[in-house]
This record gives structure tokens, C-alpha cells and sequence, in this order.
């Protein structure tokens, strides 16, 4: 069974091997995960989910738009995916305190940065690909339909800069 060391270690590990192309790692993690039984890469998409629904927040959400220079649902979903794929220090730091990214984050790159998308969907890949059949329910149960915290405008950037100011500060288009 993947327990949640395993797990950063499988996202650290193919992380680390794709010198940061997202697309990369995505499929670095799903070769990855074939090498799992089918099990334990439920109990890896379980990690990832549970992850991915944490980093439902408001104020994550304004990272994520401060660093993309706007975040649409499906661009915070991908930044998403994106933050888990940096590792736990990241990961944790940015959930905690997302204005924390200023400082844990390294170069950032809109184009290529902040864009998961391919990983989260990695674990469903590889299970398919072990079983021949589409992966069950995970029974972590449904995203809250509104992210945690305090709502804020993100068209708004003087909002942007008084929530999050070091990242404003580093990251910020105006």
C-alpha cells in the first residue's frame, strides 16, 4: 500500500527526474505507478485527491491568479495538481500560507509553471493501464462546492497585493 511518505517520495522522485516540465513528470509518474499494484495506486490517486480538495482555498486560488496572471476554475484545478506535484514542502506551505510561495517557490514560468493538469489524472492512467478498466470511486467524497476561506476579487489588484503582499511583490503584474 502507498502510505503518505511513499507517496512524496513518488512525487518527489519523478518530479525530480523531469527537471520540471510538467508534461514530464506526468508521464514519468504514471511508469511509475505501473509499477504498483493496482491497490496501491488507488491508495496514491486517494493521497492525491484528499491533496487536491485541501488546496480548495480562497487565498490559494489568489496565489494561483497572482502567478498566472489570472486563474479561470480550470486553471486553478491544473495549479492545483501543479502545487502537489513541488512536494510536501511546497505543498504544505502553499495550503498553509499561500503568500509563503513567495519564498518557496523558485523561478516561475507561466508558460510552462503552475499547470498540472497531466498529473492529475496520472494515477486513473496508470490504474487503466494495469487493469484494463477505468478506476472506481475513490470514496474521499465530492469537492466543497465553494473553496474554503474568504472570497476575493481577483480582478482586483490592489486585493491581490493586500492578501498575499510577497507574493504580489515577487510574482505581480502591475
Amino acid at each position: 500500500m502507498t502510505d503518505e511518505t511513499e507517496f512524496w517520495e513518488i512525487i518527489d522522485a519523478t518530479r525530480d527526474a523531469a527537471g520540471g516540465d510538467p508534461d514530464e513528470h506526468a508521464d514519468l509518474l504514471v511508469e511509475r505507478l505501473l509499477q504498483l499494484d493496482p491497490d496501491s495506486v488507488l491508495d496514491f490517486a486517494r493521497h492525491f485527491e484528499t491533496r487536491y480538495n485541501r488546496a480548495y482555498r480562497w487565498d490559494l486560488w489568489a496565489a494561483a491568479a497572482i502567478l498566472l496572471g489570472g486563474a479561470s476554475d480550470d486553471a486553478f484545478d491544473y495549479f492545483r495538481c501543479w502545487l502537489i506535484g513541488q512536494g510536501r514542502e511546497v505543498f504544505e506551505g502553499g495550503v498553509h500560507d499561500p503568500d509563503s510561495l513567495a519564498d518557496l517557490l523558485g523561478e516561475f514560468d507561466e508558460e510552462i509553471d503552475g499547470d498540472g493538469e497531466e498529473l492529475g489524472y496520472a494515477a486513473d492512467e496508470a490504474y487503466e493501464q494495469l487493469t484494463g478498466a477505468v478506476a472506481p470511486e475513490l470514496g474521499i467524497g465530492r469537492q466543497a462546492p465553494e473553496p474554503d476561506g474568504t472570497p476575493i476579487d481577483f480582478e482586483d489588484s490592489q486585493a491581490l497585493a493586500d492578501r498575499l503582499p510577497r507574493l504580489w511583490e515577487r510574482f505581480g503584474v502591475d
